[in-house]
C-alpha cells in the first residue's frame, strides 16, 4: 500500500480554505461576502451577466455549502487520480479517465463535465481532455493539444502556486471536520459559457516520471434553492444552500420570512433567484396595502439601494402596523377589545356602595332600637345578620367593576353566593319557624329560641364556606376572554361545574323557601311580617329567573358594561327590594313614633301580643323583660273579662222571661237556618217547663 501523496507547492489550489463562517472573527466581513453573492446571483436571475460574461466567464460565490450530497463523484474523481497515478498522465489514459467520470453515476449525482491535465515542471499545460455533457445528450470529449502557457487563472477549479501565497486558496471551500477527501470542492459558482451553476471537485495527481496532474469534475447545482428565510436545524434541507439562510431584509420586529420558491424564474434563469420570499406580518401587526405580505424581491433591491445611497428609514414602507390592543390578529386598525363606560360604571358603583354603606348604618339603627317592639318582636339578632348578608351582595357590583381577573373573580363569587345565603338563610329560617308554630294544633306552645335556630343556621353556613373554600384552593375561577355581538373581546369569568353546581343548590334552596312561605301565607303576625318576608322569597325567586334569562337567552353576547347594568338591576331588584320590605315598614314607625304600639289589625284578628313573626313570642335570649309580661297579662286579663261578660248577657238573657227574644235573634228557638248558640236546647227546655207551671187558673 502506497504512502498517502503530499501536497506539493505546484498544486496550491488544493489546499484548504480557512476556517468556516461560524469561527470568521469579522462577522461583517462574511455578511458583506453574501450580500456580494446575492447580487451575483440576482444579476444572473435577471440576464444582467454582460460585463460578469465578457470580462470573467466566471462568477464565483462566497457562499459555503454541504457537499455531502455528491460524495459519490467525489469517490470516482479519487479513483481516476489513483488510477492515473498508477498508469501515468498519457492522452489515451486521460480520455478514458474524465470520459468514465462523466457517464458514470445517477442522474442526480452525474457530472456534467470532467477533465484531466498533465502539467509540467513549470506548470505549463502539456495535454488535457474534457468532457461535457449538459441534458440527456452522449458526453462530448474536447481534447487540446500541448499548451506554451499554464492554465487560465480565471478556472475556478484550479490556482497556481503565483496566485496564493498560502496553502489555503480562497478558491477553495473548507473540508469537514474527518472528512477523508484527496482534493478539494470549489465554491458555487456560475459559468457564462454552460449558462449553469457548478460545483468543481478537483484531485491532485503526481506521477513517478515527475509530471503532475490535476483531475477534476464538474457538478450541476443548478436544481438548488437558495432560502434566505430562517431555518431550524430540524429543516434542514440538504436542497438548499445552508449560508443564505437568514439573510433575508425582512423587518424582524413586525415581519417574519416564509419561503416561496419562484417556480417562474427556476425555469428562465437556472433555478436561483434572490429574495425568493415573503415577508409577513407577525401576529399582532398588519398591513392595508399588503395584506398578504411584502414580496421579498422588491425588500432586497430596497435594501440594496439603501446600502448604496445611504438612505433613512429604508424598511418602513416595508413595516407592518402593531393591532389594536388585545388583537392577536387583525386586518386593519379596527379595536378588537370592547371598550368600558367608565363614567356609567362609576356611578352604578357609587350607588352600590352607598346601599352597602347604607345597610350597615340600617344595621347600627336596628341594634340601637332593639328593645322597641316592633323590632324585638322580629328578632333583632337575625335582622342584624339579613342586612349584613345584604352589605356583602352589595359589594359584589365592586369586584366586578374593574377589567376581570383571577382575584375579582373569586371576590365575586365569593360576595354574590356567601351574601345570598346569610341573607335568605335568616328570613327563610324565622319563615320555617312561623311554619312550624303555625301548624301546632295542640294546646301546648311550640318555642324554638333565636339560639336554637342559629344552631339550625350555622350548618348552611358551613357549608357554603367549605364549598367556596375549596373551590378557591382547587380550581380558583380565572377570567377568560370572550366577545359581544360586534366581535369585540372582554373578560368575563369562566362558569363550568363548580357554578352550575352551586346554581342548583341554591335554586332548590329557594324552592323550599317558596314552599314555606306558602304554607305560612294564612298565618298572622304582628306587623304583617311574615307576608312581607314571604314576599321578598318570591321576589329574589323571581329575579333571579329572569337574570339567567337574560344572560343566557335574551342578551347571552352582551357587552361589558351591559353585563355590568344586569348585575346592578338583579342586586338591586332582589338585595335592595328586600332590605325595604322587611326594614322600611320598621323604621317608618319608629320615626312616626308608633313602634311601641302593638298592630290594631293583628288585635283585630284576635293576634296577641305574645304572637310574633317568630311563632313564639317574645321568649328572651336575655333577662325576662317586666313590662312586656306586665303588657301581657293585662292583655289576657281584658280577654277574660270579656269572656264573663259575654257569659253574664247569655245567662241574663235565658233565665229572664220577662225578655222575649227578638225574631230571628241569636236566641230565637224558631229563627230558620241559624246557627244555634250551644245554650239552645237547654233555653228551649226551661220555657218549656215555664209554659206548664203556668197554666190556665
Amino acid at each position: 500500500m502506497r504512502a498517502p501523496r503530499r501536497v506539493t507547492s505546484l498544486l496550491l489550489p488544493f489546499a484548504l480554505l480557512s476556517l468556516p463562517h461560524a469561527n470568521v472573527a469579522n462577522v461583517t466581513t462574511y455578511r458583506e461576502e453574501l450580500e456580494s453573492s446575492l447580487r451575483l446571483v440576482h444579476a444572473v436571475a435577471t440576464g444582467a451577466t454582460g460585463a460578469l460574461c465578457v470580462t470573467h466567464h466566471y462568477g464565483r460565490l462566497r457562499a459555503p455549502m454541504h457537499a455531502s450530497r455528491w460524495d459519490t463523484a467525489r469517490a470516482r474523481a479519487d479513483l481516476a487520480a489513483n488510477i492515473l497515478h498508477q498508469l501515468g498522465l498519457e492522452t489515451a489514459v486521460l480520455m478514458a479517465v474524465s470520459r468514465g467520470l462523466v457517464i458514470g453515476g445517477s442522474a442526480s449525482e452525474r457530472a456534467v463535465g470532467a477533465r484531466a491535465l498533465a502539467l509540467r515542471s513549470d506548470g505549463v499545460v502539456n495535454s488535457t481532455v474534457e468532457w461535457e455533457r449538459y441534458g440527456v445528450a452522449e458526453p462530448v470529449a474536447v481534447v487540446s493539444p500541448q499548451l506554451e502557457k499554464p492554465p487560465d487563472p480565471e478556472y475556478p477549479w484550479y490556482v497556481s502556486a503565483e496566485e496564493s501565497e498560502s496553502l489555503r486558496s480562497p478558491k477553495f471551500m473548507p473540508s469537514l471536520p474527518g472528512a477523508t477527501m484527496e482534493g478539494w470542492w470549489t465554491y458555487p459558482y456560475y459559468s457564462c459559457e454552460a449558462k449553469r451553476w457548478l460545483l468543481s471537485y478537483t484531485v491532485p495527481v503526481s506521477t513517478i516520471r515527475g509530471l503532475k496532474g490535476v483531475v477534476s469534475v464538474d457538478i450541476d447545482i443548478s436544481n438548488l434553492e437558495i432560502n434566505q428565510c430562517e431555518v431550524d436545524n430540524d429543516e434542514e434541507n440538504d436542497n438548499q444552500i445552508y449560508s443564505f439562510h437568514g439573510t433575508h431584509k425582512c423587518p424582524n420586529e413586525t415581519t417574519y420570512c416564509e419561503y416561496k420558491p419562484n417556480r417562474e424564474i427556476s425555469v428562465r434563469y437556472s433555478g436561483w433567484a434572490r429574495g425568493s420570499y415573503i415577508c409577513r406580518c407577525r401576529p399582532g401587526f398588519y398591513s392595508m396595502h399588503h395584506p398578504e405580505g411584502f414580496n421579498g424581491s422588491l425588500v432586497e433591491i430596497a435594501y440594496q439601494e439603501y446600502e448604496e445611497s445611504s438612505l433613512e428609514n429604508w424598511s418602513e414602507p416595508y413595516d407592518c402596523l402593531q393591532c389594536q390592543p388585545g388583537c392577536e390578529t387583525c386586518k386593519g386598525p379596527e379595536p378588537c377589545l370592547a371598550t368600558y363606560n367608565w363614567p356609567f360604571r362609576i356611578s352604578l358603583l357609587v350607588i352600590s356602595v352607598s346601599c352597602a354603606v347604607m345597610t350597615v348604618l340600617l344595621t347600627i339603627y336596628t341594634r340601637h332600637h332593639r328593645r322597641v317592639k316592633v323590632f324585638r318582636v322580629a328578632s333583632p339578632v337575625f335582622l342584624s345578620i339579613t342586612l349584613l348578608g345584604c352589605a356583602i351582595m352589595y359589594m359584589e357590583m365592586a369586584a366586578i367593576f374593574p377589567v376581570l381577573d383571577r382575584y375579582s373573580c373569586i371576590a365575586t363569587k365569593w360576595t354574590r353566593h356567601m351574601g345570598f345565603c346569610i341573607t335568605y338563610t335568616a328570613l327563610l329560617m324565622k319563615t320555617w319557624r312561623v311554619s312550624l308554630t303555625y301548624r301546632v294544633k295542640s294546646a301546648h306552645k311550640l318555642k324554638l329560641t333565636d339560639k336554637q335556630l342559629l344552631q339550625w343556621m350555622a350548618p348552611i353556613l358551613l357549608i357554603m364556606l367549605v364549598y367556596l373554600g375549596t373551590w378557591t384552593l382547587s380550581a380558583p375561577p380565572d377570567a377568560e376572554v370572550i366577545t359581544d355581538n360586534r366581535g369585540l373581546k372582554f373578560k368575563q369569568c369562566t362558569y363550568n361545574w363548580w357554578d352550575h353546581s352551586l346554581a342548583i343548590g341554591e335554586i332548590l334552596f329557594l324552592l323550599w323557601g317558596v314552599r314555606v312561605c306558602y304554607r305560612v301565607r294564612h298565618a298572622e303576625s304582628l306587623y304583617n311580617e311574615a307576608r312581607l318576608i314571604s314576599i321578598a322569597i318570591y321576589n329574589i325567586f323571581t329575579v333571579n329567573s329572569l337574570m339567567i334569562a337574560f344572560h343566557l337567552l335574551i342578551l347571552p353576547r352582551a357587552g361589558p358594561d351591559i353585563k355590568y347594568l344586569l348585575g346592578f338591576i338583579r342586586t338591586q331588584l332582589s338585595t335592595s327590594t328586600t332590605v325595604l320590605l322587611v326594614f322600611l315598614p320598621k323604621v317608618l314607625r319608629v320615626v312616626r313614633g308608633t313602634g311601641d304600639t302593638w298592630d290594631s289589625r293583628a288585635r283585630a284578628r284576635g293576634v296577641p301580643a305574645s304572637s310574633s313573626l317568630n311563632g313564639i313570642g317574645l321568649v328572651p335570649d336575655e333577662p325576662p323583660d317586666l313590662f312586656q309580661e306586665n303588657e301581657e297579662l293585662k292583655e289576657e286579663v281584658q280577654k277574660l273579662a270579656a269572656q264573663i261578660e259575654f257569659m253574664k248577657i247569655v245567662q241574663m238573657e235565658m233565665h229572664n222571661r220577662h225578655l222575649r227574644p227578638r225574631p230571628g235573634g241569636y236566641f230565637t228557638t224558631n229563627a230558620a237556618n241559624v246557627p244555634q248558640s250551644p245554650m239552645h236546647a237547654k233555653t228551649v227546655n226551661i220555657s218549656q217547663e215555664n209554659t206548664e207551671w203556668s197554666g190556665p187558673v
